[in-house]
């Protein structure tokens, strides 16, 4: 395994971890899931390099697309919440009230 292999492995895992553990605000969970993204599409924009092909090429584009549209749509979750009940504190979102 080579140094960027481990790195981005660990950016991921380290990213998974904090979506687990630091559950208190939902702007840190979006911001968690972005690193997960930002790690993925830089693992698949790197991975035709090592592997000297340009097949998927493609790949790495329509990952970055899914981001935006994952980012945009949590983004939206989160001013709807802060409007709806006056902060981003997972604790206070339920789906039993709603």
């Amino acid at each position: 395994m080579t140094f960027m292999h481990l790195t981005f492995y660990a950016t991921f895992m380290l990213s998974s971890l904090g979506l687990a553990f630091h559950r208190t605000h939902l702007i840190s969970a979006l911001l968690c899931l972005e690193s997960m993204m930002l790690s993925m599409y830089i693992a698949l924009s790197m991975w035709p390099v090592y592997t000297q092909t340009a097949s998927l090429t493609l790949m790495p584009i329509l990952t970055l697309a899914f981001s935006a549209c994952e980012a945009a749509t949590g983004l939206a979750i989160l001013v709807a919440s802060a409007r709806t009940h006056g902060s981003d504190h997972l604790h206070n979102l339920n789906l039993l009230q709603c």
